[in-house]
């Protein structure tokens, strides 16, 4: 196993913390909603737990605005009770099978408070790209001590997996900006 095998292996393990971070960004309530915003809410049904996604359709027909139209009338007491536990202070109102989201207008307050939580998440994300970089290098310096690895290719190895870190480390930068850019109104 030569470094650049070490790195290959890692590639997809970064790429799926950059799609979970993304998804974590879509999840932060800004001026306008997405239906990421609750699709992965879990909401208790006839004994199971399931997102809410599974459970109905949901549309964007305004930016402050959601509508959930769930498959069968008996999920709606427990999607309401799953999205006021949410904590995502969206207003709600019953309609059939319809149930209309509604988001009051953010405060400056609440968008601070936003952004606070948005580089809390990203800093948590930068440890976690900082922990599989180290776990990747650790596993080329065993190499290289077990003479599997030259010392040459331990350090061009090294490289490597510098690059590509800055490279993701970037990407999460420039989307955090955008979301910021976002909240900010």
């Amino acid at each position: 196993m030569d470094y650049q095998e070490i790195i290959n292996n890692l590639k997809p393990e970064v790429e799926g913390l950059l799609s979970t971070y993304k998804q974590e960004l879509f999840k932060l309530r800004t001026g306008r909603l997405s239906p990421a915003l609750i699709e992965d809410i879990q909401a208790s049904c006839f004994g199971s737990i399931l997102p809410l996604k599974q459970l109905g359709s949901i549309s964007a027909p305004s930016l402050r605005e959601l509508v959930l139209t769930t498959w069968d009338k008996s999920y709606v007491e427990g999607i309401v009770s799953a999205i006021e536990q949410s904590g995502l202070g969206l207003s709600l109102r019953v309609d059939g099978v319809n149930i209309h989201l509604t988001a009051p207008t953010l405060t400056e307050d609440s968008r601070k408070n936003l952004i606070l939580v948005l580089n809390k998440k990203k800093e948590e994300f930068f440890q976690e790209l900082r922990r599989l970089r180290d776990k990747a290098w650790k596993t080329i310096q065993d190499k290289t001590q077990t003479g599997e690895l030259r010392e040459d290719d331990k350090f061009k190895g090294r490289d490597k997996l510098d690059d590509l870190t800055r490279d993701y480390k970037e990407k999460m930068e420039e989307m955090a900006k955008n979301k910021e850019k976002e909240i900010a109104g």
